[in-house]
């Protein structure tokens, strides 16, 4: 059987909107604000043996769905061939096809004749699922036990029938249960929408021809991908850059790529990054792949999202790494390490083909906890990451206050977050001066400001950038460092590891304040045009 181009393109519309209706589900049902408002989740289509990437939403994160694909072969592993119609696995291990404990996934299968057809998933970020540190984000970590619950791939249903057990286990140690709640219901009606669709276009077109579409779409997209490759000068060239500090040891960390072209194969080779280190900012195998996926499909834009990217790439990773952690190393602080990740990838490219580069952006999402108790004694918890400058690149100045290029979420609104907990910003604004200076200019970070409106609260923040700049590409210069500083009865404290603090207690009246980086410069300062350096002064992004 060979499908036409139209049918071929029909049915890939078909499959993406599957996924898009399971991310709208979940959106528009979840409890929690991260999921609801910021978009933090993701459903696709996965491989009925090896768990592979076949189809993703275009809203959600990226990111798990790279990772989602070894989180699918975790449940096929540990089910080994005995999988029934209605059954549906639950999970968040970090280091078994996971990314930190607040993501929870769900895989379910689509059967027919006996048989598994495809995996559906989805995977969001929990409020909170215990550990010390409301929301999640401990920057004091040492091991995954202070960092919440973690939970292996079991059954939350088996043919159909649901596992109160498993879902009270999950309630008992979360703060806030009832978000949990409305956060595991969402997702699961998301997995039930999505097969039903599935079993509709099944029914539509016949398993032969869904199954033929599924591996052509995935073919199509390694054949584009050796293309782009092919496209690039052959030889190695790398790229280094660091994290702050691990939050435990005040030391740097590296991230180092040695990136080679050889026809249309690329390897990507970090062996000379870090050891495993003691704080939360080592990342899995998986977690790691998973964002080369990410950054590749920055560069390289029109390939279609599925496993077939990369087939013509191969990873070399030190087993030792912090970029290949194993239990029960913390990997709390992952989206950290995997934003320097992102930022190597873009430098090495830029020195095969600069008019392909991008400068790096912000690379934080500045996790910031809130917590305490209201006046009747009801806790509350506000956990929210915040924006900062994107790169610049060949053809324009980097967008202000993006979000971080590991997904495509969205930054919270103030007027939710001011609704659903005691704060007010008492600044929301860009940041003048924040990004790199170029021909073309980085994008400009923000400045957030938050009163508490409660008697007391506990504070806590996973930051980065605070030592490192986000770098400029083709000589273009590095954006603003990241700030926190946060208000006490005898004036204003900033961390002393710069970007990362636990513990920290605030009292009615007084405030935190996060000034985040901006985006690198592209290309040499001296070619910026006058009238892109008036417009930049007249609108206040420089002074």
């Amino acid at each position: 059987m060979s499908l036409d181009s139209v049918t071929l393109a029909v049915l890939k519309g078909r499959f993406e909107q599957i996924a898009d209706e399971m991310d709208a589900t979940l959106f528009r049902s979840a409890f929690n604000p991260i999921i609801a408002e910021a978009h933090d989740a993701s459903h696709g289509i996965y491989d009925a043996e090896t768990g592979e990437t076949l189809v993703q939403g275009k809203s959600g994160l990226p990111i798990f769905v790279g990772v989602m694909a070894f989180g699918v072969k975790a449940v096929i592993d540990k089910a080994a061939g005995n999988v029934s119609e209605g059954d549906c696995w639950i999970f968040n291990d970090p280091y078994d096809g996971g990314t930190h404990l607040s993501d929870f996934r769900l895989v379910k299968p689509v059967m027919r004749d006996g048989k598994v057809f495809c995996w559906l998933a989805s995977v969001g970020h929990w409020h909170d699922v215990g550990g010390n540190v409301p929301g999640n984000y401990n920057p004091a970590a040492t091991e995954c036990f202070q960092e919440g619950m973690l939970i292996p791939p079991v059954k939350l249903f088996d043919r159909g029938e649901y596992k109160q057990d498993v879902v009270d286990i999950l309630s008992a140690n979360s703060r806030l249960p009832l978000s949990l709640y409305g956060d595991l219901n969402g997702q699961i009606n998301a997995l039930d929408l999505g097969f039903q669709r599935m079993e509709s276009i099944l029914a539509e077109y016949g398993d032969d021809v869904i199954h033929e579409a599924l591996m052509a779409l995935k073919a199509r997209a390694a054949t584009l991908m050796c293309a782009e490759i092919s496209d690039l000068p052959d030889g190695t060239v790398s790229a280094e850059d660091w994290l702050d500090n691990d939050g435990i040891k005040d030391e740097p960390l590296k991230i180092a790529l040695d990136l080679t072209i050889d026809g249309d194969r690329m390897v990507m080779d970090f062996s000379r990054s870090s050891p495993a280190c003691a704080g939360p900012v080592n990342i899995s195998r998986s977690t790691t792949i998973a964002a080369c996926y990410v950054a590749l499909k920055h560069v390289f834009n029109d390939v279609p999202a599925n496993a077939g990217v990369l087939e013509p790439v191969e990873f070399r990773i030190d087993p030792d790494s912090l970029l290949s952690a194993t239990a029960p190393k913390p990997v709390g602080g992952y989206t950290e390490t995997i934003l320097r990740m992102i930022d190597v990838v873009f430098q090495a490219v830029a020195q095969l083909a600069p008019e392909q580069a991008m400068a790096c952006a912000y690379g934080t999402i500045n996790a910031l906890s809130l917590a305490g108790h209201r006046a009747n004694g009801q806790r509350w918890v506000m956990f929210s990451f915040f924006g900062g400058g994107h790169g610049a690149h060949g053809a324009g100045d980097g967008l202000n206050h993006g979000n971080a290029p590991i997904s495509t979420a969205t930054i919270p609104p103030l007027e939710i977050l001011e609704a659903a907990y005691p704060v007010r910003f008492t600044q929301w604004a860009l940041r003048p001066d924040s990004g790199g200076d170029g021909e073309y200019r980085g994008g400009l970070g923000a400045v957030y400001e938050i009163e508490l409106l409660e008697q007391e609260a506990r504070v806590a923040l996973f930051g980065e950038r605070g030592r490192y700049a986000p770098q400029g590409v083709v000589g273009g210069d590095e954006g603003a460092k990241n700030h926190f500083a946060f208000e006490q009865d005898h004036g204003w404290e900033e961390p002393p590891m710069s970007s990362k603090m636990v513990g920290i207690q605030i009292t009615k009246g007084q405030r935190v304040r996060l000034e985040t980086p901006g985006g690198g410069g592209y290309g040499q300062a001296k070619q910026r045009s006058k009238a892109a350096i008036e417009a930049d002064r007249q609108k206040g992004y420089i002074s």
